[in-house]
């Protein structure tokens, strides 16, 4: 795993994305080790997830909420006629 400290990261963020595609990146902040960077290839196999554009499209519509007051929300710019 490679080594880098906060400083050499802020100064070659290329570096560090280059390194990265290879093998994880350590980052380190006063010599303590508190961040890694790692490519979304070996994020995605160590966390299972498998997102795609057809696992995206094939994923369930969002819920439609509805108010509590039995509003849906929306703007109602109509004239109040009395």
């Amino acid at each position: 795993m490679k080594l880098l400290s906060s400083r050499e990261f802020n100064r070659d963020v290329s570096l560090a994305k280059r390194e990265a595609a290879v093998e994880p990146v350590l980052i380190t902040d006063r010599g303590q080790p508190t961040h890694v960077l790692m490519s979304i290839a070996e994020f995605r196999r160590l966390t299972g997830e498998s997102e795609n554009i057809v696992d995206l499209l094939a994923a369930p519509d969002t819920l439609e909420l509805e108010a509590a007051d039995g509003n849906d929300g929306a703007w109602d710019h109509r004239e109040v006629l009395k």
